[in-house]
């Protein structure tokens, strides 16, 4: 997928997938689910949500009467957004991927807000890919800080040494992150293969 734009059309699938939702609602949604990871431009969301729509991924439609959303007072009624066989599709392609944009900073941060959703399989990738992109960021700081150190000022230092700071922890949160999906990996029963005749 493109790089740009893909990382908010990944969101706004996943999202619909789990519940049909109105222009507003998507916004407090993709805030509530990925404002840790990516502050997204939300003037971008209604121009993805209208590519979507040309593509057939989503449709627009009228709200459930019987829903218990709160009413948003306005003269045009809202529109909600939910998610056809081919937007079910398009998720599950993205979501299968498991290659470098998936490690990126943007990319990551998006998968990993909808692993609950991805194969177990992937969800190993995406993170060993991701430590490995963070170990050699790691690396490269290490390796400026030590030839740089002695010229640097104290504050300087000080603010390069709590970048390489937050680069270590989030190594080691990825090493637990992956222990534990190995522990339930090896837990699981094994699955049988489709392929085997009785």
């Amino acid at each position: 997928m493109a790089r740009k734009g893909a990382a908010l059309e990944m969101a706004v699938l996943g999202l619909l997938h789990e519940s049909p939702l109105h222009g507003y609602e998507l916004r407090q949604r993709l805030k509530a689910t990925l404002g840790t990871f990516r502050a997204f431009s939300y003037g971008s969301l209604y121009p993805t949500l209208r590519r979507m729509r040309e593509r057939g991924w989503i449709v627009e439609g009228e709200p459930d009467p019987n829903a218990t959303a709160p009413a948003l007072t306005g003269r045009r009624g809202k529109v909600v957004y939910r998610l056809t066989a081919e937007g079910k599709e398009r998720l599950a392609e993205l979501l299968a991927e498991a290659g470098p944009t998936a490690y990126d900073d943007e990319g990551f941060g998006v998968h990993f807000a909808f692993f609950a959703q991805t194969d177990a399989e992937v969800r190993m990738r995406i993170l060993e890919g991701r430590r490995r992109r963070v170990e050699e960021r790691r690396d490269g700081l290490r390796a400026g800080l030590a030839r740089t150190r002695q010229k640097l000022d104290r504050y300087t230092l000080q603010l390069q040494e709590h970048g390489l700071d937050a680069v270590e922890r989030e190594v080691r949160w990825l090493n637990e992150l992956i222990d534990t999906e190995r522990q339930e990996q090896a837990a699981a029963p094994p699955q049988k293969n489709q392929k085997e005749t009785p």
